[in-house]
């Protein structure tokens, strides 16, 4: 049985094209690579100091993807991808940076009401409360 997974691309204009879905965003080293525009070593070299500083772990970072019944891939989830793109210094990893943090702010479009109490009271260190 095939396993559905998104991807992250970049056109040669340099624009992101980021699945609507980004939750089942999986892609391979070589996906990686093309991505960001770095060599494979780099993204190595990425995921081993990440692993290292514990800002990922290293036992929930991959996962196989079966193709067929004989043959399987491994790939990396969205959260090692996202902290690979604040890593790696390349402009494909700047974009993804970017598309990523715009993603994150501008969903949140709903409004926020803040309500403030003001209660007046006689005693002068206690006048106003909030």
């Amino acid at each position: 049985m095939k396993e559905e997974r998104n991807i992250i691309t970049i056109d040669e204009y340099g624009n992101i094209s980021l699945p609507t879905d980004i939750g089942a965003t999986a892609m391979t080293e070589w996906e990686i690579c093309e991505l960001f525009g770095v060599i494979a070593p780099t993204v190595r070299a990425g995921i081993r100091a990440l692993c290292k500083s514990g800002v990922l772990k290293k036992y929930g970072i991959e996962r196989l993807v079966r193709l067929s019944d004989r043959s399987s891939i491994e790939v990396y989830d969205l959260e090692t991808i996202a902290a690979l793109a604040f890593r790696i210094e390349s402009f494909g990893a700047a974009k993804v940076r970017k598309v990523l943090l715009e993603r994150i702010t501008h969903r949140r479009k709903e409004k926020t009401t803040v309500i403030v109490s003001v209660v007046a009271d006689t005693e002068p260190s206690r006048r106003w409360m909030a």
